[in-house]
């Protein structure tokens, strides 16, 4: 029940809804989502999906973001919460489009809530052809679709030294997949907040810091939450339906 009332408390706080009206509406949807749904489906599963800004590269396990974000929606939500480390340092998309069928059939509760999609990164680095990139996050977001697996996509931004046209081709990746898909929420920019600042990065001024992966989670935390919500929303339209 903790965790459907901060969901519906959060939606109705986003959606400024005066005090007054926002309690009683509170209250009663918490209560009807209750009844129709059973104890076990009350608790959430995220699968976080990427490469080695996902994996905590360079950072103790409970550090990486992964670990993190778990911790900061335990503490808003009052609920059981986990979010499963699926990062691969080094990973590009290709990597990810081939190993995300056995990283669904591993997990031994069924397919998770929610899936944050985190790649792109390493593709930029190595100066992929954008086109490449875009073709296997479209194909990783078809599988997620057809499986009914909601989606926060993370987006990424191709380094300077790349040059303005490749920046233009890789940048437009993602909020043209976020809209071509329809995912659950989009978050323009992993790094958002974090990128180029030395002091919340390590060494190789790249991967975030400890403290640059707490930002990280604080900046991306809203739209996780908007996230679930809007999936419990289509989960309850499609029970819904005849």
């Amino acid at each position: 029940m903790d965790f459907l009332y901060a969901l519906v408390a959060y939606g109705l706080r986003r959606a400024r809804i005066r005090r007054g009206a926002g309690v009683l509406a509170i209250l009663a949807v918490s209560a009807a989502l209750c009844l129709a749904l059973p104890a076990a489906a009350r608790a959430i599963t995220i699968l976080g999906f990427g490469d080695s800004l996902m994996a905590g590269y360079g950072l103790a396990s409970a550090e990486s973001f992964p670990a993190q974000l778990e911790a900061a929606l335990k503490a808003r939500l009052g609920a059981p919460v986990r979010v499963i480390n699926a990062g691969v340092s080094g990973d590009t998309s290709a990597g990810g489009r081939a190993r995300l069928d056995w990283v669904l059939a591993a997990l031994s509760d069924g397919p998770p809530d929610l899936v944050i999609l985190e790649l792109g990164a390493n593709d930029a680095l190595r100066g992929i052809d954008p086109a490449l990139t875009r073709a296997n996050l479209a194909a990783i977001l078809e599988v997620l679709r057809d499986r009914h697996i909601p989606v926060l996509l993370a987006g990424m931004r191709a380094p300077p030294n790349m040059g303005p046209d490749y920046a233009r081709a890789f940048d437009a990746i993602y909020p043209d997949l976020a809209g071509e898909y329809d995912v659950a929420a989009f978050y323009p920019f992993f790094l958002d907040g974090v990128a180029a600042r030395r002091e919340l990065n390590q060494a190789d001024g790249i991967h975030p810091t400890a403290e640059g992966v707490a930002i990280i989670v604080a900046r991306i935390l809203p739209h996780v939450l908007d996230a679930l919500a809007a999936a419990r929303s289509a989960d309850g339209k499609a029970e819904e339906r005849p």
